[in-house]
């Protein structure tokens, strides 16, 4: 039962920083210093990732209507028939899912090459701690120097392909140093690059949809789909739990960045990585 509860706490954790700018990774590797879960080390590499699931249909469903590229006919659009049912196709979400993928191009690369290597260089709490407080700071500095400024892409529809791929550059920083943060990398990269705070957000929203399904699927694949019946709950709960918790935090998010930036995000980060630093040097 205790490790039941473990699986939902660390379910919560993955579905609050998932999505806010302060590494879900570089949370769930601090997480498990205190509470770890008794459970392999090979099943625990792939929980850690595959509890992202639960998080990303958060996504999908709240945006569903906004990533879906078929729907029912309206007006004089073009009409398909797709297994008997009459159809249209939304040109603007097909183009905006080419971005996307193009976004993704560099994180996949890398991940799928290198992804075992990085893990075992990179995923410890120095580089935690020092991630977290030079994205921390790199926040700062990015809202600081666009204090007053006018965004110049206000719009999913306004990104260009070579702006997705320099978006999905900064995103590849995540990939290989845990304590960057998915979302946090792209957010700052999007905001350098003149792109609006909501649609920075967006746009890191639907671009975690094809990262974490790939990256969930090559985890399982690695693990093999031999599960203990705890397991399978441990598993259950965790996504279930991120779910939920997404759910409410990505509405939150949504909500907060209309009227303030990303600062105070920055602020917790560095405290964070301080205090990451003193426990384990006293530690030590």
């Amino acid at each position: 039962m205790i490790e039941f509860l473990k699986a939902f706490l660390f379910g919560i954790i993955e579905g609050i920083t998932e999505w806010l700018p302060i590494s879900s990774t570089g949370h769930m590797i601090l997480l498990n210093e205190f509470v770890k879960l008794d459970v392999s080390d090979a099943f625990y590499s792939m929980f850690e990732v595959v509890i992202q699931l639960g998080a990303i249909m958060a996504v999908v469903i709240l945006f569903w209507n906004d990533i879906f590229p078929f729907g029912k006919p309206e007006g004089r659009r073009r009409r398909h028939s797709v297994r008997g049912i009459r159809r249209y196709i939304k040109p603007d979400i097909f183009l905006l899912w080419g971005k996307i993928l193009v976004a993704c191009i560099p994180a996949a690369i890398i991940g799928i090459l290198f992804n075992d290597l990085f893990e075992k260089l990179f995923y410890n709490y120095i580089t935690v701690a020092i991630m977290l407080i030079l994205f921390g700071v790199a926040f700062l500095i990015v809202e600081t120097g666009h204090k007053g400024k006018t965004a110049k892409i206000n719009s999913l529809g306004e990104l260009s392909f070579k702006t997705a791929f320099l978006i999905g550059i900064f995103q590849l920083i995540a990939a290989i140093f845990p304590g960057t943060s998915r979302s946090g990398a792209t957010i700052v990269g999007a905001l350098m690059l003149g792109v609006s705070r909501t649609v920075a957000a967006e746009f890191t929203f639907f671009l975690a949809i094809p990262v974490m399904f790939g990256a969930s699927l090559l985890k399982i694949w690695k693990f093999g789909l031999v599960f203990t019946q705890t397991e399978l709950v441990i598993l259950l709960i965790g996504m279930v739990t991120a779910f939920v918790s997404s759910l409410f935090i990505i509405r939150f998010l949504l909500g907060y960045i209309k009227k303030h930036d990303f600062k105070v995000f920055g602020y917790y980060r560095i405290i964070l990585g301080i205090l990451v630093c003193l426990y384990f040097f006293l530690e030590k």
